[in-house]
């Protein structure tokens, strides 16, 4: 018996071995994610997690190359219209992973089911950003899905009308909402089931599930073999982890269970002085504006003290944001005074940045306490008040960074304007998302990533028929100077339409409708075997499809 017990605990282990020693070979990659995937249907994921793991799986009409450019992916090719109005694409032969062919149907009905069941990004097919034709009104259910400006002549064409041309429309199609699902297998399944498991869910992507349940920690995905460029993907297997500390992603990169990782602040300075880790550290500078939302609602919870302007203008002006990033953030991450983040939206004609001048609205947005407590005291005087007790959410599961921020904001807010009271409530991310939605919170800390690389991508969420997760604001004069830059007088106009978005922030601005924070970088350490990750500050943050 005991050498039986031996005998087998010796193969146990070199089977164990044996495992550990494949998995490097067969080229598997072990990454990390800051937290959990919020949903994998195109018409209700809501952040980066989601869209990462979806963009895995799934193709649109066109990809993001390794420099951030739209490229061909379903769609072959494409030809527009004189008038900018009308984007025929002509499709590639593809096939899902159950062997059906990808086609222009699959497209529409995407689309369609988008317009109707969408809630956080139910905008962004109509007017303003993709501005295709009677996408609003069937969003509305005032028009039949049938009318939405998108149809399939034959299984390899799909026709866009469009209401007023928009100058990146392809590249728009990179997003996640644009991805196509194949109608006949989603009929297939239970009301309410779709993407919530790998039976669930069918790629035509790069990658497929198989392993993956809502909320859970461990996701895993396999190469597509019946992918349209199988013959490229190098990767056999793609596995990602939870790790919502910043101390146990290092630890875990240490001990080789993870290949690419996100570390905080303290992480990377301790990385930095170890000169063998330091060689996997990348900063990867991002897209995604890190900001307080304010519920300037009056009829919210707390009496609607935020629907007053001033007290909106002395809690951002009481924010020293350069603290922020230099002792919490500490990643890279720069001090932002815009709506719209710095290194986004090149202009065409110039080559600068759209908030490459950060002093342009300082006005507003800056860290004067003294200024600041000029409008607390207008504030105070307008409200019959000189105590608010304001309550500050966020969600506690998306890394240990935000905690530290929003403590730090806590401290400098009430120490910067005696008589405020932020208390702080942490949640898990759902919880803190249906809080915004259903108008149950004063100030939230949050944050957006470009979806297209343009200012709009930011300066539409604040219109009145904006994001759903919006501030219970409305200015008719912001409205108007949108409305004109997208489908107005100026949409074809460049500098008009570039010098009309800086009056339409500033008016946003001036009335603290929120208060920017910083523009966020990513800190990582990747594993030297891991070569072509690639990074976008826009639509998809990480491409692990080229990876070798």
């Amino acid at each position: 018996m005991k050498k039986f017990l031996i005998l087998t605990l010796l193969t146990l282990a070199l089977f164990i071995t044996g495992c550990g020693e494949d998995s490097a070979d067969n080229n598997t990659l072990k990454v990390m994610l800051g937290s959990n995937v919020v949903s994998l249907d195109s018409a209700q994921a809501t952040d980066l997690v989601s869209f990462e793991l979806i963009a895995d799986c799934i193709d649109g009409l066109t990809q993001l190359d390794a420099k951030g450019n739209a490229i061909p992916a379903i769609a072959e090719s494409y030809d527009i219209s004189e008038d900018g109005k009308t984007y025929t694409f002509h499709l590639r032969d593809a096939n899902w992973a159950n062997g059906d062919e990808v086609t222009a149907e699959d497209f529409v009905f995407a689309w369609r089911r988008h317009c109707l069941e969408s809630t956080k990004y139910a905008y962004i097919m109509g007017a303003g950003v993709a501005n295709i034709k009677n996408a609003d009104a069937v969003t509305k259910k005032e028009a039949d899905p049938s009318t939405l400006g998108v149809s399939a002549p034959n299984a390899k064409t799909l026709v866009v009308e469009l209401t007023a041309p928009v100058s990146y429309f392809p590249a728009l199609m990179t997003f996640p909402a644009f991805y196509p699902i194949n109608e006949k297998f989603y009929n297939t399944l239970a009301a309410g089931t779709y993407g919530t498991s790998p039976e669930t869910f069918l790629s035509n992507g790069a990658f497929m599930l198989t392993e993956y349940l809502p909320g859970s920690a461990n996701i895993q995905l396999k190469k597509n073999d019946s992918y349209w460029k199988a013959e490229n993907i190098m990767l056999q297997q793609l596995h990602y982890q939870v790790v919502s500390s910043s101390d146990n992603a290092l630890t875990a990169f240490k001990n080789k269970t993870l290949d690419l990782v996100g570390i905080g602040g303290n992480q990377i300075a301790s990385v930095k002085g170890d000169a063998e880790l330091s060689k996997n550290l990348k900063i990867i500078p991002t897209g995604l504006l890190q900001y307080l939302s304010f519920n300037q609602d009056p009829k919210n919870h707390h009496a609607g003290a935020l629907a007053n302007v001033n007290l909106r203008l002395a809690i951002s002006n009481a924010i020293d944001r350069e603290s922020l990033v230099n002792n919490f953030v500490d990643n890279g991450s720069r001090a932002t005074y815009t709506a719209v983040p710095l290194n986004f939206a090149p202009n065409a004609e110039t080559g600068k940045y759209f908030a490459e001048n950060q002093q342009q609205f300082s006005e507003f947005v800056s860290f004067d306490v003294e200024k600041a407590n000029r409008f607390f005291d207008a504030a105070k005087a307008e409200l019959g008040q000189d105590t608010f007790d304001l309550e500050f959410i966020y969600a506690n599961d998306g890394g240990d960074t935000v905690i530290k921020v929003v403590q730090a904001i806590k401290e400098q807010i009430e120490k910067n304007l005696p008589g405020v009271t932020l208390n702080l409530q942490p949640m898990p991310k759902a919880e803190y998302l249906d809080r915004m939605t259903t108008n149950s919170y004063d100030i939230a800390i949050t944050n957006w990533a470009p979806d297209y690389d343009d200012p709009m991508t930011f300066l539409t969420l604040w219109t009145t028929e904006g994001s759903e997760i919006a501030e219970h604001w409305s200015n008719a004069d912001y409205d108007k100077i949108i409305a004109d830059c997208t489908t107005g007088a100026l949409a074809a106009n460049y500098n008009a339409r570039w010098n009309a978005m800086y009056d339409a922030e500033k008016i946003l601005l001036e009335n603290a409708v929120i208060a920017p924070l910083y523009t966020n970088a990513s800190a990582y350490l990747i594993d030297d075997k891991a070569k072509g990750v690639e990074f976008h500050s826009v639509a998809i943050e990480r491409v692990f499809k080229n990876v070798k």
